[in-house]
């Protein structure tokens, strides 16, 4: 028989508050929730610790980093895949969509735009397999409108690869996050080396190749959301007419909206809006978008994600938690929101027949310190 664990004397998170309690899970699941201080025979002792479901990230840069950790530098994809397991298990993320670009660049020399979605599927579902991952991983595409083979990688998918989430991207300078088309010339050159007449050339190739796909790439990306079963998220919209296209679209999450007209436009359609965790907690976006803790006084976030940062995840909730004098919505919006914008209705919260994806955790000054994390049960970190 499974042998079941006992969180005792902690400061439970719940969806309706925080509440003094113990909480047992057996075999995977959540099986009771009780109230009070007391500490049962056998049970673990957490000392007044806040126990929390772990958390649910939609969308993360690390495995890119991962893969490549420096411009130029290629890393074996199983050796980056399981360092970056680890460390979203560290970090107390339990359920992640892996975020990988489709649509790729082929027709001439050009830096970050090669293909590989697909291997990397491939292996993390023979990792899966294998037993070797520590939490749940799916799979979010990135679409890059601005690209020459989003079709053809897209038609490389299907129901057995667990497609949670396509996000439609578009990276031409000029357009969305890069509206000003200086900010596209700093990022690249400043990530590539790049001298200013290649970044010449470079730019007006994408911008050839964005006008020429961007509009049929959006047509199909969509239609392949559908055919996966997975939801449509929008990128950097900047604007209520960007915001109008992605809910003729059927868009239903817009991760990182740029300007506080671009989210209010997105709550007004009833789209979820995420905001990255670092935003939150350096004060402000690195690169010039509207800062989170403004959105913050107007309720926003629906969703954080940890964007580059996997442990800012916890840490963006946390400050969330201290700007709104309330920690349960707060952790809602790394835990049972993301898992409901995913369509994963069996884990995020703690209540009985939950997934037991759990987080013990305690404030050091600012600062949360993770004291244990379990998925599925299995204790990972």
């Amino acid at each position: 028989m499974t042998q079941a664990t006992v969180l005792a004397n902690a400061r439970l998170v719940l969806p309706a508050g925080t509440v003094t309690g113990a909480l047992r899970f057996s075999g995977g699941t959540i099986t009771d929730i009780t109230t009070g201080a007391s500490v049962p025979r056998g049970a673990v002792d957490c000392g007044g610790d806040f126990v929390a479901p772990g958390l649910v990230e939609l969308h993360t840069d690390n495995l890119e980093r991962h893969l490549r950790p420096r411009p130029g530098v290629d890393w074996p994809p199983g050796a980056a895949i399981a360092a970056h397991d680890a460390e979203l298990a560290s970090a107390g993320i339990t359920t992640v969509f892996d975020a990988v670009r489709i649509g790729s660049i082929a027709s001439f020399p050009n830096p970050g735009r090669r293909r590989y979605a697909r291997a990397m599927a491939d292996q993390i579902g023979a990792m899966r397999a294998a037993g070797a991952l520590k939490i749940s991983h799916r799979m979010h595409l990135r679409a890059e409108l601005c690209s020459e083979t989003l079709a053809e990688e897209l038609g490389e998918f299907g129901a057995a690869d667990r497609v949670g989430i396509v996000s439609l991207m578009d990276h031409t300078p000029g357009q969305r996050q890069f509206a000003d088309p200086t900010r596209h010339e700093r990022h690249v050159r400043g990530k590539h080396a790049m001298s200013g007449d290649d970044y010449r050339v470079y730019a007006a190739r994408l911008r050839e190749i964005g006008a020429r796909n961007a509009a049929a790439h959006a047509r199909t990306a969509v239609a392949a959301a559908r055919r996966l079963g997975a939801a449509l998220a929008s990128h950097d919209d900047t604007t209520a007419a960007h915001v109008a296209e992605s809910r003729a679209r059927g868009v239903a999450i817009a991760e990182f909206p740029t300007t506080a007209e671009a989210a209010r436009a997105c709550r007004a359609a009833g789209i979820a809006v995420m905001l990255g965790a670092p935003n939150l907690v350096r004060g402000g976006s690195h690169s010039g978008n509207v800062a989170a803790a403004d959105l913050a006084a107007e309720g926003f976030p629906d969703l954080l994600s940890s964007d580059y940062v996997p442990a800012a995840l916890l840490l963006g909730a946390v400050r969330l938690g201290r700007l709104w004098g309330d920690m349960a919505p707060a952790i809602a919006t790394v835990t049972a929101a993301p898992a409901r914008a995913a369509g994963l209705d069996g884990r995020g919260e703690l209540a009985p027949g939950k997934r037991a994806d759990l987080i013990r955790f305690r404030m050091i000054g600012e600062t949360p310190g993770l004291g244990g994390v379990w998925a599925n049960g299995r204790r990972v970190a």
